[in-house]
């Protein structure tokens, strides 16, 4: 007979395995929280979260299959009534696997496994949201090339005033700036004549009367 690939079987054979793993589903649906050892565990979790997911859905054909694993029926009913509506807003995870002391007298290693029904954490809801708006963004449609064009050759028209005017607002002000240079040095080679001539005058009223 040949051996799963995810470990030994938990019975000697398939269909005691099935059974057994049935039976925890059972047990964990109906109390919340099993301990079991390590191995049967995490053996249970795949087993026990596909089904939440069929009970998730809600329609008859998924409480058909989860009827093939569950065979009691107020144990579905109150999973897809009452526990999977626990799950709506939680894609995943739905069961915890805690490692507790060793089992006395053989010492096999014991586990916890419980469904996790805390309810969603706000920045896991924040995150979630930002995924949709992200999706929806991407899901948009982009506008048309033509559409763009037109509104890019409008905000050129719009811009094109403000720059002449600060175009002719720069040389209006070059202008000034050399005007006023031209003056400072008109008056400086007028200066530079009247000291010329002072000096011409006082050179000629020092000459002496009696030569």
């Amino acid at each position: 007979m040949p051996t799963p690939s995810k470990g030994p079987r938990l019975g000697g054979s398939a269909a005691h395995e099935r059974l057994m793993l049935a039976n925890l589903a059972t047990a964990l649906f109906e109390h919340k929280k099993i301990t079991t050892t390590a191995h049967r565990a995490k053996r249970l979790q795949p087993v026990a979260e596909k089904l939440i997911t069929l009970a998730k859905r809600g329609d008859l054909h998924a409480r058909r299959k989860v009827m093939t694993t569950v065979r009691r029926k107020d144990i579905v009913a109150e999973l897809f009534e009452q526990t999977a509506p626990k799950f709506a807003e939680r894609n995943g995870g739905y069961t915890r696997i805690t490692q507790v002391a060793p089992r006395k007298g053989d010492n096999a290693p014991m586990a916890v496994i419980e469904l996790v029904l805390e309810p969603v954490s706000p920045k896991q809801a924040t995150v979630r949201e930002a995924e949709k708006a992200t999706a929806r963004a991407a899901a948009a449609p982009a506008p048309e090339t033509a559409e763009v064009e037109e509104t890019t050759a409008a905000a050129v028209e719009a811009e094109a005033p403000g720059e002449q005017g600060s175009a002719t607002e720069g040389v209006e002000g070059s202008t000034t700036v050399e005007a006023q240079q031209a003056d400072a040095e008109t008056a400086a080679v007028q200066a530079t004549d009247e000291a010329t001539d002072a000096q011409a005058g006082a050179a000629e009223g020092s000459v002496d009367p009696r030569a």
